[in-house]
């Protein structure tokens, strides 16, 4: 029997101490061995049984404890081979919704809502057996793509990565449940969209190629595109969805004309080969300077922010939970995996432009939202604002800014969607999304008005919430670099209170408005489900971060000391 050495730093698998194969033709009864690196007199040994396997390519795994015997088996596909078992469940589950007939509305709703939520089960054993002490990739998959030009399929999740993937494959399911009943046309097709968006945006979060992340990067546009031009609410739908597509494929040629540059200077665009390649100063800022308008434009920062507003207005419930709780992120993510750790000259070079912009947009979105009259709007310059003060965090270039803008990250995930979901529970009832038309609505909808206290305070990082921690943090290490930058981003988190309570009591308390409002159903069980998960995500974060922080410090640790040196 032939140890191929230690699992952890292939697969992720905690508390793993050999992997071993072993050849059908010379299964082995019995082995006992000592754990390496012990004393002989330590831990004891291992028993383990009889082992057989037939293929060499798919050596059995073998988790151990001291003293006892083998715990759990688990087949080296079965864990290495999470990520592209995600994406093909999700593909899967589009091409047989695909055949359902449209009379069989049942079962096309219920065989996407069952994929996306076997994905998000799948999802969470990346959190159950992923190292919280290995900084690099676990549960890599490498698939040969074009052998030729050295361009690979690389995927694989570190603690940055792990909880987007994760944030991912929780809201897409309840963007399906939450529309359960209020889409009424091409339901089928609806479902479709969703689903391969969901697999574009899990592959973008854990992609460990150049090329690759730029490829879903942009494929991530035309789902959306679709659904906010089909499914929009009003007739300006197809405006806002031509500027959601124009304004963030603008930005996204430059990305492409620097990627091909990096491919011709260097021959590849892997990840790992890139970190270990220096670019000369001139390089890493034309570099960052197309890096930051494509990703600039996805957070959104001023001046290209004018396409989030008008696309959260006409696009329905669903799609604006995924453009604030996952499409926003993809931004703040191609900061810390591409620009920052790839361009770290550049990075502290570019820090007082990016701070600037950022302050500028926190302030502006905050006093924006103030005066608009329409809910979606409001949501909406609020998650400008809360992803500009991530930005603050991002490039502080300390542990504790970075943890601190992931978090926020996370949590802006969560309360975001929440409150989008808050406006489409209302507009299903009434129809309109005049905040001039609410009022009174405690005395109609007690367990309604008490899910959107929460999420107001938690918008407004109340303590005990998961926004209070990340803002914190990245205010922390905001301080540590730049005290006016912390200074305005603090300012912007009282007029986010402002704005925010102003828009709860405006709904909440007052006269009932009985000539506007005609129905008057709290929520329903299927509302409520959606909400739970949301809620427990904001309360846990708020109370223990640590097992959030935890997983993400080995990586966020790896990110600075590549700044540093």
């Amino acid at each position: 029997m032939k140890s191929i050495g230690g699992l952890r730093q292939q697969t992720g698998l905690p508390r793993v101490s050999h992997l071993f194969k072993a050849s059908a033709s010379d299964p082995s009864n019995l082995v006992n061995f000592r754990r390496p690196n012990s004393p002989a007199s330590g831990l004891g040994t291992y028993s383990i049984g009889r082992v057989f396997f037939a293929h060499k390519r798919f050596p059995v795994q073998i988790w151990m404890f001291p003293n006892k015997k083998i715990v759990m088996l688990f087949s080296s596909f079965s864990i290495s081979h999470i990520l592209p078992l995600m994406i093909s469940v999700l593909f899967l589950g589009s091409f047989v919704v695909l055949f359902i007939p449209n009379i069989y509305l049942n079962a096309i709703k219920l065989t996407g809502l069952a994929s996306s939520f076997f994905v998000f089960f799948l999802s969470l054993f990346l959190w159950v057996f992923f190292d919280k002490e290995y900084a690099r990739f676990q549960f890599v998959y490498d698939f040969a793509w074009i052998p030729s030009s050295n361009l690979n399929l690389s995927l694989g999740v570190d603690g940055i990565s792990i909880f987007l993937v994760i944030l991912t494959t929780l809201l897409i399911p309840l963007c399906l449940l939450a529309s359960w009943d209020s889409v009424k046309t091409a339901y089928k097709e609806y479902v479709i969209a969703f689903l391969i968006m969901e697999a574009l945006l899990v592959l973008c979060f854990s992609v460990r190629d150049l090329l690759q992340f730029y490829i879903c990067f942009e494929s991530v546009l035309i789902p959306m595109f679709i659904i906010i031009g089909v499914w929009g609410s009003r007739e300006r739908k197809v405006r806002a969805a031509y500027m959601f597509f124009l304004y963030t494929l603008i930005g996204s040629v430059l990305m492409l004309l620097s990627i091909l540059y990096i491919y011709f200077k260097v021959g590849t665009t892997d990840y790992e080969s890139l970190l270990a390649y220096d670019f000369n100063d001139i390089e890493q800022r034309f570099i960052f300077l197309a890096f930051f308008a494509s990703f600039a434009s996805k957070i959104p920062m001023l001046p290209v922010h004018i396409w989030l507003p008008e696309a959260h207005v006409e696009a329905p419930t669903a799609g604006s939970v995924v453009l604030a709780g996952i499409a926003l992120k993809l931004g703040s993510y191609g900061f810390i995996r591409f620009s920052i750790p790839l361009l770290p000259d550049a990075s502290l070079y570019f820090t007082p432009f990016v701070f600037t912009l950022s302050i500028l947009g926190i302030v502006y979105a905050s006093l924006t939202a103030i005066r608009q009259t329409d809910l979606k709007r409001i949501v909406a310059y609020t998650s400008v604002a809360h992803m500009n003060l991530v930005m603050l965090g991002l490039f502080s270039f300390n542990v504790v800014g970075l943890e601190g803008a992931m978090l926020q990250s996370l949590s802006h995930g969560f309360v975001s969607s929440a409150l989008f979901l808050i406006i489409g529970v209302v507009y299903d009832r009434h129809h309109t999304r005049m905040v001039k038309y609410y009022g009174g609505l405690v005395h109609t909808m007690p367990i309604f008005t008490i899910i959107f206290l929460i999420f107001t305070m938690a918008n407004i990082g109340l303590p005990g919430t998961s926004s209070f921690v990340g803002e914190f943090l990245l205010l922390v290490g905001a301080f540590k670099v730049n005290t006016t930058a912390c200074f305005f981003g603090a300012t912007g988190m009282v007029l986010g209170g402002a704005y925010a309570l102003w828009l709860f009591n405006r709904m909440v308390y007052g006269n009932l408005k009985i000539q506007y409002l005609t129905n008057f159903q709290d929520l329903t069980w299927r509302e409520f489900l959606v909400f739970l998960p949301l809620l427990l995500g904001t309360f846990v974060m708020g109370i223990y971060p640590e097992i959030f922080l935890e997983v993400m410090h080995a990586s966020i640790n790896n990110v600075v000391s590549q700044i540093n040196n």
